[in-house]
């Protein structure tokens, strides 16, 4: 009889009995996930002591004897318990994050100019958090908004045009080089990855050649290689006299790159759709495109939302790679002000790319809860 009940709520037609008051509350998680076995209790009691041993000399380095205020790197020689130790080895330098802070965010992006970016930023967030919402009606309104209006909007004001000063690429740096890869690589793989997959999948031989060709050539090559080649020899390949700016470049690198992955990503999404959706979606007298747009891609990017969240996490991360053309991202940004000689100490680069390493963190950290969010919210039986 459990058996039975048990495949109903599956199926969501009876609602799950509560838990007995036994199985429930702290002490019966933690006896489960932390006690349940003699080799979990002594992983969990090793794990304790050395959290209770980090924890305090982290948060002791990190903060409490950290310096906080200074104007050069004499004031990261840090007095520790009564005794003075050279270069700061005893305490973080955020006086260095503070006094370079405006540089990571905006690299050499004009100071009376900085009003743009701030308000691209602004516009991102009015025009993505009711995309993200899903109670928030007009999405495809928004979605326009988001991904038409909006970049070409940005375009002008990070760039300038129209009265604005031109400010060139060259002099953008920091967290602004990393989020515009990121929007760009993220707002172009997606449409252009869907199309590869079903390239791939398709029955003209000639199309499903050149999609395999693709994503197979573009995924046999590290990301350096894609920048190289972005950065390097198209310009070889460009009629006498024409340039292409070295961000959009790198844009067209990272997105080529990324939409090669994402391509996998959904065909292995459209693989796992069964194929009495196929067959129902034709009973029903429905084209190619309609098939696709209404019955199957939504459930196949639905089952393949954390691959989809994971080659994203991946592409933040690797925008750091575009160094190898010349330009700085936040952590590349980061690392050029080590060599900043009013700021040369022991301590500074470990403050430096601890800060970096936090702000990485921070947005994957937001992309990672936010797919698991899409993900309850989606959950319609697949879940075992």
């Amino acid at each position: 009889m459990a058996n039975v009940d048990q495949h109903f709520v599956s199926k969501g037609l009876l609602s799950p009995q509560p838990a007995p008051a036994s199985e429930r509350g702290a002490w019966h998680w933690s006896k489960k996930n932390l006690f349940a076995t003699p080799k979990d209790v002594v992983l969990t009691v090793l794990a304790i002591a050395f959290l209770a041993w980090a924890i305090p000399h982290l948060v002791n380095w990190l903060f409490i004897q950290a310096v906080w205020n200074g104007t050069d790197r004499t004031f990261c020689a840090t007095t520790v318990q009564g005794g003075t130790q050279p270069d700061g080895w005893n305490a973080a330098c955020w006086a260095f994050v503070r006094s370079k802070f405006v540089i990571f965010m905006f690299g050499l992006y004009p100071p009376e100019e900085r009003w743009r970016p701030i308000l691209v930023a602004i516009l991102m967030i009015i025009a993505f958090v009711p995309l993200l919402i899903p109670s928030v009606p007009r999405k495809g309104l928004n979605a326009i908004l988001a991904f038409f209006v909006l970049p070409v909007i940005s375009y002008f004001l990070l760039h300038g045009g129209f009265g604005l000063e031109i400010v060139e690429t060259e002099r953008w740096g920091g967290l602004l080089v990393t989020l515009v890869l990121s929007f760009v690589g993220i707002a172009v793989s997606f449409p252009f990855g869907i199309l590869l997959a079903l390239g791939r999948r398709s029955k003209m031989p000639v199309v499903r050649m050149l999609c395999v060709i693709f994503i197979e050539v573009i995924r046999g090559v590290p990301l350096i290689t894609v920048l190289f080649m972005a950065s390097y020899m198209l310009p070889l390949f460009m009629p006498q006299g024409w340039t292409v700016d070295k961000l959009l470049r790198a844009v067209v690198g990272v997105a080529i790159f990324t939409s090669a992955y994402m391509a996998e990503v959904i065909r292995g999404g459209l693989q796992a759709v069964p194929k009495g959706q196929f067959e129902g979606a034709d009973s029903l007298g429905l084209g190619y495109w309609q098939k696709m747009r209404l019955i199957v891609l939504p459930q196949a990017i639905k089952l393949v939302i954390p691959g989809i969240v994971n080659t994203y996490i991946g592409m933040f991360k690797d925008t750091s790679l575009v160094a190898i053309i010349g330009m700085f991202d936040l952590l590349g940004i980061v690392r050029q002000n080590f060599s900043d000689a009013n700021w040369a100490s022991a301590v500074t680069p470990i403050t430096g790319l601890v800060f970096a390493g936090f702000i990485f963190w921070l947005f994957c950290f937001g992309m990672s809860r936010y797919s698991g969010f899409v993900e309850r919210h989606l959950d319609t039986g697949h879940k075992r």
